[in-house]
């Protein structure tokens, strides 16, 4: 199954270039359940680097696979995961971040979270702030390929399409789960050039 794919191929931008589209941009990384959350890492110092303002935003699933002060260090922002603590504002923590964000990137995204958002659900705070945003959504899939082309997923995944997601197509080799084929996240490289080309393009 091919999906929407912003960025074919990594571009080589100088980091003065890089620096000044992402300045000042705040993105929401959104990191799911998959084996692929340690890949979140490299992201959330990327964009960093190139001058973004990004905010974790972790599931539990993901809290298993990485822990939330590594992100935490590398992003220089808080993490946030958990919508019953939300701090101290009169407003809650979800609307603060919906609201500020430029962009909210999901990376790695599981099939899970892309049910949940297809079908409106909020039983996180991940999901609470996809319904919140109007920020633009940006979705890198990763998992098992027989699950990447089920019909639930597919169908999920037309339907985030239609209401105007943005989709980075997930890489072709061999998958944690032993088998090989579709569904490994894109290179970070991808994800990030994904990124820089879609605020270059606002």
């Amino acid at each position: 199954m091919s999906l929407v794919c912003l960025v074919n191929n990594p571009i080589d931008y100088p980091v003065s270039d890089t620096t000044s589209i992402l300045k000042d941009r705040t993105i929401l990384l959104g990191v799911t359940g998959s084996i692929a959350a340690f890949k979140a890492a490299d992201i959330t110092s990327r964009l960093s680097e190139a001058g973004a303002d990004v905010f974790p935003i972790m599931t539990a699933g993901a809290c298993s696979f990485i822990q939330p002060l590594t992100l935490q260090t590398l992003s220089r922002n808080p993490v946030a995961s958990d919508i019953w603590k939300e701090g101290e504002s009169w407003q809650p923590g979800h609307i603060d971040l919906a609201d500020r964000a430029d962009l909210l990137l999901v990376a790695p995204a599981s099939a899970h979270c892309i049910a949940q958002f297809a079908n409106g659900l909020a039983p996180d705070l991940l999901t609470s702030i996809h319904l919140a945003t109007a920020a633009p959504v940006m979705i890198a899939p990763a998992m098992n390929g027989k699950m990447l082309t089920h019909s639930a997923t597919r169908a999920n995944i037309a339907t985030l399409r239609e209401r105007g997601c943005h989709f980075i197509e997930p890489q072709s080799g061999m998958l944690a789960c032993g088998y090989e084929g579709d569904g490994k996240l894109a290179a970070v490289e991808t994800i990030v050039d994904s990124v820089i080309n879609f605020f270059q393009k606002t």
